[in-house]
């Protein structure tokens, strides 16, 4: 995306396959291409000189040592026994079921001690961002020709030892939607570039190329005939052009959960290894608006090595250019053992436009934009000195003063390899417009190259020319600086940990607008998100138990619109897409695509619950299947999901099946809306449960307040990614639902109770409402949240619930720009009702603002499960409709005003991943103190009093004031930002918003130094994000049936037992479907991913249940599913590409789960793994 005034053309886009067939494409592998280049193995480790090094080792082993010794005294000598080989001893037939995590191995010992060893740790690095933070003034001074920066000079001698070797690597930015739709850019431009970039590089071996998108790509590829498309790989494998990244996209890295970054970078990786037969290497992310640390862990964990980034605060930049630290390795702050330093090269300059690539000078920079001669469509330069044609009477003169700027550039960085972007926006769309900047900068090069003197070498070059250049002189060349920890990864730059939030681009403009714009369709990525693993798995145990019967013919048959689903959600975690930043019209777009989805995966998650719970041997047509239809459903692309309303018939039944998609059972209160109060809820086994009805409550204020139908309420038990059924009757001689008791206060007019409630009216200023773990007051005429009071302690919170509203000017889609701080907009009055039953309470609250037509209602639950994760929280639903022009330029937030002494610091994730400490600064504006929250928020005082905020989808969030914790809902703006959109945000859509609530305290200890840290969650708290980021799916019979009718089966439990709490299972999914049915296979045919949570061990270390963790249970993946088997299992990377653990940056026992089964697996990491699934009636084959 280009936004400065100089910038280049518009943007242009791609076409992502349709549901349907796609034509059969070539695929072009060679050798050479199959398999990736081994990676550079790490260098030395720590010097000597590096105390920390020398403790870590004799630490080291010391714990070897004494794993040895308790090894031999429990195991005694090891057996002699000949090399296992890769995959397990076939196993019996029949299984004997061992458990799948075993107590107290020395593993687990070990496991446990890594744990209690990181407590009050972070890893040692050179540079934080906290501390950049801290120590930059934020002063905005003008540099000058560099605004940003200072008047950059060199004294000439730097190159006498090593010549100044330069890449200048030509790119062109494809955003896939923005300003058009990815099919209109698609049409207009991209497959001209591509088309472009063939012939151009065919002409002259030294060109060279780098694209990134692989949305566009693959449907270039589609449309391209046979020959072009081996002219393509040809390029690839002579090195010419470079894929750099091979995302589906380039991923916005603010809102995107890591679930979503992970499979659109697998879906790029493997559509082009799969058909050219490459790889990439380096990573390349010039758009996106910040960089999370998740991004460079999970490229690392890839098999990436290097990346380059852009937008970063231009401060930071400076402040980092001045030091020569703009090349540095990435750490994860978590990472004492320091394997996942990744190689980064940050640009130093405002824009990736010629203009700002070239040097510091831009006026300069731009004249070397030969597509800004005349007779192309791009602008000319807005300094008023235009590019001309170079030819031997001018060339000495701009040739020296294009290598001037070489040289200024390169003092900013350590070595004397420089690289030097040549791109833009869409550009080389044409042969004409390659040809004036390969022409012209040919003639440049020859004349440089040619002149000894000016000690400089200048060419064509790709990422992977440049990174591997400055390795090799880094190996040459000790860049290192006296007292710098460094990295045995690649010697000579410093270390870095942090992330690159929130950005600035100039002037104090900060984009933290974006962490919030068209939040409808951000709430709908999590959705597609948390369906899309559903139906992997669920397709996964289909193929898994089904194998050549006739239901596996359902996920094979699927499998192109899996792809779709696939490639739908990779499309939207564009940095123009989940970012809320492009047009309407591409907006739609992409909630089309992703509504299409939704519809296909509910529907072929309808039909893999009725095979699970049907009989394998049913040689009937899986996909005619039509029993089950998803409880909610949307009617639109952009409007929210309804819950089918149950109406069962006097003496009928209806079947409502749900899904779990945790790995832990789930016990809570589900809900269904029934038409009829007179309801029972039987289980599986036909015995009566409690259950509770209570009014269903119109969310916006009107005549009438309940809409005439119930919630109805039960508690169920649903095993680990398993199926369980319930049947809600009517007429049935067991205990109907029992209505909740309804309490109601309205300033304005008469309350109708709905039938068969008891209402009365509410008096006193206060109410509370209460469960077995909170009791919760709230302010009555203003209904609002005021208080908890925690029933095993007596400890009273104020919370004091506050909904604001902040007037801006200049705010837009990516910038906010408020005017002051937020106002409270609810005034006394309004409506608000309490419905207390056994199970559920609810407070529903319809406030009174300033407008006839509030913008907001809002609901708190508690539950009553018994001794579940749902007792522990507090859920509230906020209803937002910042919809017509009386809201204009409005920006609206609900506020937490807590007593808990957080010091104006708090805590909130970066992708869902981990968590990044945030300081509120005086220094910086209010817009630039707001930081993403992708799914949660949390303050702490020092005595470990904690409050978090857990989110459904991604938001914005501060705590500008001491206790205040503040997220924003929605905004709606009429300004373009100046960022290039040339929109405001006016396309609000009616839409719920839901948060989980906890409070908790400390069990034990806080390290001294725990304001400082970057804290992590805790268990519970884990448990309670995936809660409510994993949902439960719940399936209802399309007409109420007998009660006597049964499905063959009435649950379905696929793993021996729950895994620990602490581990997730990211994904289980068979890749590539349509390769199932062939039995030869020589990859195996499922993966896995694994991740370990990292928690917070000063609280409750069985987050307030019977959980276990891995440091008592160690995962067995041999033995982790009840009646399946796991073989063929090997360790991958996170794109399932790479089979070596030590490429990856692992500790060397990932590659040993083959022989053992065990997942040796540390806190915060996620490991890959693929292998096969097989019933034992296989096995006996």
């Amino acid at each position: 995306m280009h936004f400065f005034s100089g910038g280049g053309g518009g943007r242009s886009g791609a076409l992502l396959p349709t549901t349907s067939k796609p034509k059969s494409h070539h695929h072009l592998r060679s050798k050479s291409l199959s398999s990736p280049a081994s990676s550079r193995r790490r260098g030395a480790p720590h010097s000597a000189s590096s105390p920390y090094s020398r403790r870590v080792l004799s630490l080291a082993a010391a714990a070897f040592v004494a794993l040895f010794v308790l090894a031999f005294l429990r195991l005694g000598f090891p057996s002699s026994r000949p090399t296992a080989p890769s995959s397990p001893a076939r196993p019996r037939a029949r299984l004997t079921r061992r458990p799948a995590f075993r107590r107290d191995s020395a593993a687990a010992e070990a496991a446990a001690a890594a744990v209690a060893a990181r407590i009050g740790r972070e890893a040692p690095v050179d540079i934080t961002t906290r501390d950049l933070y801290d120590r930059i003034q934020f002063l905005d001074v003008d540099g000058g020709a560099w605004k940003q920066g200072w008047e950059v000079g060199y004294r000439g001698d730097e190159w006498n030892a090593e010549k100044l070797k330069v890449f200048v690597a030509p790119h062109s930015h494809n955003d896939p939607g923005w300003i058009r739709t990815v099919e209109e850019y698609y049409e207009r431009q991209s497959r001209h570039i591509l088309d472009t970039i063939v012939e151009s590089l065919s002409k002259d071996s030294r060109r060279k190329f780098i694209w990134e998108e692989m949305s566009y790509l693959e449907r270039w590829w589609r449309d391209a005939p046979r020959k072009k498309q081996e002219a393509f790989a040809k390029l690839v494998r002579d090195g010419q052009l470079e894929i750099v990244s091979g995302g589906w996209v380039m991923n916005d890295e603010a809102n995107s959960h890591y679930f979503a970054i992970i499979e659109q970078m697998m879906e790029g990786n493997m559509w082009l290894n799969d058909t050219i037969g490459v790889v990439p290497k380096n990573s390349w992310s010039i758009d996106p608006f910040g960089y999370s640390s998740t991004m460079a862990y999970l490229l690392r964990r890839m098999g990436f090595h290097n990346m380059l980034i852009q937008r970063t605060h231009y401060e930071l930049k400076k402040e980092l250019a001045m030091k020569k630290n703009l090349e540095y390795l990435w750490r994860q702050n978590w990472d004492i053992e320091e394997t996942t330093d990744i190689f980064v090269h940050m640009m130093p300059f405002y824009s990736y436009d010629i203009p700002h690539t070239c040097g510091p000078e831009p006026a300069i920079c731009c004249q070397f934009d030969f597509a800004r001669m005349r007779g192309f469509s791009y602008e000319s330069c807005p300094w008023r000195f235009d590019p001309v044609e170079t030819n031997p009477d001018n060339v000495q003169e701009r040739a020296t003063k294009l290598l001037d700027q070489y040289r200024k550039k390169s003092t900013l960085y350590r070595t004397n390899t420089l690289l030097i972007p040549l791109g833009d926006d869409f550009r080389y769309v044409s042969m004409e417009e390659a040809e004036a900047q390969f022409r012209n900068y040919e003639k440049l090069f020859d004349y440089i190259n040619s002149n000894p003197h000016l000690k400089a070498e200048v060419k064509f070059g790709t990422l992977e020319d440049y990174f591997s250049t400055l390795r090799t002189e880094a190996e040459k060349i000790n860049y290192s600086r006296p007292g710098e920890l460094g990295s045995a990864e690649l010697q000579g730059f410093p270390t870095l940990s942090g992330d690159f939030f929130t950005y600035a681009d100039r002037n104090k403009d900060y984009w933290s607008g974006y962490y919030v714009s068209r939040p409808f369709f951000k709430a709908v990525d999590r959705v597609l998100e948390q369906t899309l693993r559903a139906s992997e798995i669920l397709g996964s145990f289909v193929l898994g138990y089904c194998q050549k019967f006739q239901c596996s013919k359902l996920p094979i048959s699927f499998s192109h619109k899996l792809t779709a689903a696939r490639r739908n959600l990779a499309l939207f975690q564009h940095h123009d897409g989940v970012t809320g930043t492009a047009k309407d019209h591409v907006v739609v777009d992409y909630g089309t695509r992703m509504h299409t989805s939704l519809q296909d995966l509910q529907l072929f998650m309808s039909r893999a619950v009725e095979v699970l719970l049907g009989d394998v041997n049913d040689r009937s047509d899986p996909t005619l299947l039509s029993h089950f239809e998803p409880v909610q459903e949307r009617s639109k692309y952009d409007v929210q999901p309804v819950h089918r309303v149950l109406d069962p018939h006097e003496g009928k039944a209806q079947s409502v099946a749900f899904f779990n998609p945790l790995e832990q059972t789930r016990d809570e209160i589900v809900m269904v809306v029934v038409s009829t109060p007179d309801v029972s809820v039987l289980n599986s086994n036909g015995t009566c449960l409690k259950s509770q009805i209570s009014p269903k409550w119109q969310f916006v204020s009107g005549e009438k307040i309940s809409t005439g139908q119930h919630r109805l309420y039960w508690r169920a038990s649903v095993p680990a990614l398993g199926l369980e059924t319930y049947y809600v009757v009517t007429g049935q001689d067991c205990e109907k639902a029992t209505p909740a008791v309804v309490k109601a206060f309205t300033a304005s007019q008469q309350f109708p109770c709905p039938k068969p409630y008891d209402c009365s009216k509410l008096e006193g200023k206060t109410v509370e409402m209460k469960n077995s773990y909170y009791t919760l007051s709230f302010d009555v005429s203003h209904g609002v949240l005021q208080t908890l009071t925690r029933h095993k302690d007596g400890e009273k919170t104020e919370i004091g619930e506050e909904i604001g509203m902040y007037r801006s000017h200049g705010s837009g889609a990516y910038l906010f720009k408020p005017i002051g701080e937020a106002r409270s907009i609810v005034e006394e009055g309004g409506h608000f009702i309490l419905s207390e039953g056994p199970l559920v309470q609810e407070a529903h609250s319809l406030p009174k603002t300033e407008w006839h037509k509030s913008p907001l209602s809002h609901s708190t639950r508690i539950y009553n499960c018994g001794d579940s994760v749902q007792d522990m929280l507090i859920e509230k639903e906020y209803h937002v409709e910042l919809v017509g022009h009386v809201f204009n330029d409005n920006e609206l937030i609900v506020r937490y005003k807590t007593d808990i002494d957080n010091q104006r610091v708090f805590y909130s994730d970066l992708n869902g991943f981990q968590m990044s400490r945030r300081q509120t600064y005086d220094k910086i504006p209010l817009q630039g103190n707001y930081y993403p929250m992708p799914s949660l928020a949390f303050l702490q005082d020092s005595l470990g009093n904690r409050f978090s905020v857990h989110s459904k989808q991604s938001l914005g969030a501060a705590s500008l004031k001491n206790g205040w914790l503040e997220i924003m809902l929605d905004r709606r703006l009429v300004q373009d930002d100046g960022r290039g959109l040339g929109q405001g945000v006016l396309d609000n859509r009616p839409m719920n918003v839901i948060f989980h609530l906890l409070r908790e305290s400390n069990v034990s200890a806080l390290p001294k130094t725990h304001s400082l840290l970057t804290l992590q969650p805790s268990l519970l708290s884990h448990r309670v994000g995936a809660h409510l980021n994993y949902p439960m799916h719940a399936f209802v019979s399309k007409k109420p049936h007998e009660k006597s009718f049964k499905l063959p089966q009435q649950s379905f439990s696929p793993l021996a037992a729950s895994l620990p709490c602490d581990v997730h299972i990211v994904n289980l999914k068979v890749p590539q479907p349509l390769r199932f049915p062939h039995a030869e296979a020589v990859e195996p045919r499922f993966a896995i991913l694994l991740q370990r949570r990292g928690w917070d061990a000063s609280y409750c270390k069985r987050g307030g249940l019977q959980c276990t963790t891995v440091g008592e249970e160690t995962v067995n993946l041999f033995y982790m599913f009840k009646d399946l088997l796991a073989v063929n299992v090997k360790a991958t990377s996170l794109n399932l590409l790479h089979d070596d653990p030590e490429m990856l940056g692992y500790l060397e026992q990932i590659g040993d789960v083959a022989q053992e089964g065990n997942v040796l697996i540390a806190p915060m990491e996620i490991q890959a793994y693929k292998l096969d699934l097989q019933p034992p009636s296989l096995q006996e084959e």
